[in-house]
């Protein structure tokens, strides 16, 4: 393979992960970082909250992944002292430690690539 020759300033590969189906973008850091933080909130609405983002667009990326997953991610429940709340289901767990691992793949390819850009 030709050696791409650069010039002497320093680059770096940069680029974003997502698994996606044939239903669309399933999965990316984002969503990730909204299933961890209903994980540790029990909360979609507080979840949102905490990301800056409103409960629409929150319940709406928690029903794509629900509706792409072959077990739902995320689980609601009614009731309850503030009316309702979520969990992360156990195939959620299992789906972030998943997108974690294929991320930190991702993140060891683009700094090999990186560094055979530079020789």
């Amino acid at each position: 393979m030709k050696k791409l020759l650069l010039p002497t300033k320093t680059y770096r590969l940069n680029g974003r992960l997502w698994l996606e189906t044939e239903d669309g973008r399933f999965l990316g850091i984002g969503r990730l970082e909204l299933l961890q933080h209903i994980a540790e909130l029990g909360s979609i609405s507080k979840a949102a909250q905490a990301m800056g983002m409103s409960y629409k667009r929150a319940w709406d990326l928690v029903s794509s992944m629900n509706s792409q997953a072959a077990t739902p991610l995320v689980s609601t429940q009614t009731g309850g002292a503030h009316g309702g709340g979520a969990v992360v289901t156990a195939a959620g767990h299992e789906a972030m430690e998943e997108f974690r691992a294929v991320q930190a793949r991702f993140q060891e390819f683009m700094r090999t690539e990186t560094s055979l850009l530079h020789g």
